[in-house]
């Protein structure tokens, strides 16, 4: 067999190392390849283009694009005029805060975002977390204005993190919450939120401010006697006819717009028959008086000083993690096109789902920057945390959207709903809005996904359990705290403690392959071949020199049983250890030093480049970098070592 020569990397400076290890870093998407080669001119277009992407389109608009996006913006408004109510209740705000966070938020992400399709605006999970972490020292019953201003000032919070991240192209921190960590953490909010819509459905006045499980049900039949009949039967009946139209709609796709219109059908009926039938005077409670116009300025509202300081900085930044985390959360596009319609996934995931599916791209930093931003002016215009929600983008890409002008559609029939049409909600029942909150949060229950979480990993499967009991039965943060935990616990335990395995020879080929998963592999007599699928650095370098020791013994003792010579090599067949440090080179030395004093040659096989030119400069006397000793392949390697020891002629 011919061997070919191990050839040492090339020289690069430090200075050169570093700016690729940034670059790789920091920009693995090159922004700024768009503007080589360029002049002035075009340089100076691209650039606006990059900050205002919607200067990329607007110049190519026309008024067949128009109608499209007029009618998907009427179609989501359809939605969200109701959602932004409920939410904002999920929240403990006035149910008016809603409507202006459906107004100003959109308006800005249809000038920053790149999205097409993502309509933005309050969602359930950041409503519950914002909500439920500032009513744990304030009361939004006691001191609403306290309250709101808080709301507001974690809002600015909540944006100047996630620009922050965005700016500073740091979107990789929030990848530290797994899919399984949010699936559990989704599920058990979902279970929660449901859970606090008792309180609406059954018409009780005295209700818990506690968020667990155990509370929550304790505080529902504790006070059997304020249930209403009348709110019962309403819940009921809506509820019914929220789920039925939302079922409908997965079943048929085409059929999109019947549960998009369902929940604004569903507030202006119920309107109609309390007034008619005065059900407020009856047991039924209703919104009451709404204040009409539009946003007024918060800038003044917001606190960056006192008490209150800590809570508003850690609820922003939970929120704005959150939000962000989910809208990375890596969406099944096969399943989208069954079960998207409705399916809660806020996030820019939402919009990488749809740029997929109609042939641009999104830009992840970018997103963030346009969502912090967006969130940063919303908290000066009366405005709470906002997002991009899946099922309003879901319904906005079905109705036909072709550019972001779907949101300003939608804003401009927030506006006039603002404007004019205030007086209409007085008498919406909180039943309803209840309702279609329960609705929204039943599709954030994925159970398909937890199944093929448990076929695929059992440690994810308990890390999910772990966030969804955590959520229900402790509290949203708690829950989210101990998945993340045990995510991390699971990162470093492959980090300390990598896999090495043995690698044996398929017979008839120059193929290795691991011992215990080919079992027709065969060992090579007299040599000791492991493959080390890690980094090896200052977090395993012990691991290993302890699990590397035993591989030795052991084999030394299935030699001497099977009467071969005595172990003559070890190679380390090192193509998936992709850096080393000083404790990695330091593992190598004592290995070396250990091969030694037992007889045994250390050989190395296609070490990479990183690994090989520091080893190359820790071994200044050539112990154990010597050419003879280093190989591409482990064939090339046993081929020609066999050369070398006697034991190997045959092989």
């Amino acid at each position: 067999m011919e061997v070919h020569k191990v050839v040492a990397p090339p020289h690069r400076s430090t200075a050169a190392k570093l700016k690729t290890r940034l670059k790789e870093t920091f920009f693995p998407d090159d922004p700024l390849r768009q503007f080589k080669g360029q002049p002035n001119r075009t340089k100076l277009i691209r650039a606006a283009q990059y900050i205002f992407p919607i200067l990329q389109w607007c110049p190519e608009y026309s008024f067949r694009l128009l109608k499209s996006d007029v009618v998907s913006g009427l179609t989501i408004a359809s939605l969200a005029i109701p959602q932004g109510i409920s939410y904002a209740k999920l929240a403990n705000l006035p149910p008016i805060v809603g409507l202006y966070s459906s107004f100003v938020p959109p308006l800005v992400y249809a000038v920053l975002g790149s999205s097409r399709d993502l309509a933005v605006g309050p969602v359930s999970i950041a409503s519950l977390i914002l909500g439920s972490m500032l009513r744990q020292q304030v009361s939004p019953v006691d001191n609403p204005l306290l309250f709101l201003q808080l709301a507001f000032s974690s809002t600015f919070f909540a944006g100047l993190f996630q620009a922050s991240l965005g700016i500073l192209r740091l979107g990789f921190i929030i990848d530290f919450l797994s899919k399984a960590t949010l699936i559990g953490f989704m599920a058990g909010a979902a279970i929660i939120v449901s859970l606090q819509q008792l309180k609406a459905l059954l018409g009780i006045t005295h209700f818990t401010k506690q968020m667990g499980v155990v509370p929550v049900l304790s505080s529902v039949f504790h006070h059997t006697n304020e249930w209403s009949w009348q709110t019962i039967v309403m819940g009921v009946c809506f509820l019914l006819f929220l789920l039925a139209t939302r079922h409908l709609s997965m079943k048929k796709p085409k059929l999109f717009w019947v549960s998009a219109g369902a929940p604004l059908l569903s507030v202006i009926v119920s309107t109609l028959l309390v007034f008619v039938f005065r059900a407020d005077r009856h047991g039924i409670s209703v919104i009451g008086k709404l204040q009409e116009g539009l946003n007024p300025p918060s800038w003044n509202m917001l606190q960056f000083h006192g008490s209150h300081l800590g809570l508003v900085a850690k609820t922003g930044l939970i929120t704005g993690i959150v939000s962000l985390t989910v809208k990375f959360l890596n969406l099944s596009f096969i399943s989208y096109a069954l079960d998207c319609l409705l399916s809660l996934r806020e996030g820019i995931a939402v919009g990488r789902t749809f740029a997929a599916l109609k042939n641009y791209h999104v830009d992840g930093n970018k997103e963030m920057i346009a969502i912090g931003l967006m969130n940063v002016v919303g908290s000066a215009t009366s405005c709470y945390v906002t997002t991009g929600a899946f099922s309003r983008s879901a319904v906005n890409n079905n109705a036909g959207c072709k550019t972001a002008v779907s949101n300003i559609v939608m804003s401009v029939t927030v506006m006039v709903t603002l404007l004019f049409l205030m007086p209409l909600f007085e008498y919406t029942p909180n039943v309803v809005l209840g309702a279609i909150i329960v609705t929204a949060v039943i599709g954030l229950i994925d159970l398909p996904a937890a199944r093929h979480i448990w076929r695929i990993d059992k440690f994810d499967f308990l890390v999910m359990l772990c966030a969804f009991f955590g959520v229900i039965f402790l509290s949203v943060q708690q829950g989210l705290a101990i998945a993340v935990g045990l995510s991390l616990f699971k990162l470093l335990m492959q980090v300390t403690r990598p896999k090495t395995v043995i690698m044996g020879n398929i017979p008839g080929t120059d193929i290795y392959r691991n011992l215990h998963h080919y079992k027709e592999a065969r060992r090579i007599p007299g040599v000791l071949v492991l493959s080390i699928e890690s980094a090896v650095n200052f977090a395993n370098s012990n691991y290993l020199t302890e699990r590397t020791s035993r591989w030795i013994e052991d084999s030394e003792e299935e030699e001497a049983q099977e009467k071969h010579s005595s172990l003559q090599f070890l190679i380390l067949e090192m193509s998936a250890v992709s850096g080393v440090d000083t404790n990695g080179v330091s593992f190598f030395k004592e290995l070396k030093k250990t091969t030694a004093k037992k007889n045994i040659e250390l050989v190395f096989v296609n070490p990479l480049s990183e690994v090989m030119e520091k080893l190359q400069r820790a071994d200044e006397e050539e112990e154990f970098m010597r050419p003879e000793f280093l190989f591409l392949t482990v064939a090339e390697a046993v081929a020609s070592l066999s050369l070398k020891g006697p034991s190997l002629n045959n092989v």
